[in-house]
């Protein structure tokens, strides 16, 4: 389980933003959202940055990773999606 209070999304019309980035990849902010407000998805870290992600399932029935960061802890947590994607099979 991940703790946080808010989630920082970029403009949607922001091209670099994360809104674009997840749709580039599929997927939309409710699907990320659902992945980050389950607790019962287990927290991780990226392979490829060392940030810290979380692994859970959509309610669409995809399984991706998030990966964010922690923005705020003060007075509240935020954490900033940087992507979102449905990992290859090992």
């Amino acid at each position: 389980m991940i703790d946080f209070d808010l989630i920082a999304w970029d403009d949607e019309d922001d091209p670099r933003g994360n809104v674009e980035h997840i749709a580039a990849n599929g997927l939309t902010i409710e699907e990320v959202e659902q992945v980050l407000h389950d607790h019962d998805n287990r927290p991780t870290v990226s392979r490829s940055t060392g940030r810290p992600a979380v692994f859970g399932a959509t309610a669409t029935g995809k399984d991706i990773l998030v990966v964010y960061e922690v923005l705020e802890t003060e007075p509240v947590i935020v954490i900033r999606p940087i992507t979102a994607y449905e990992p290859m099979p090992e």
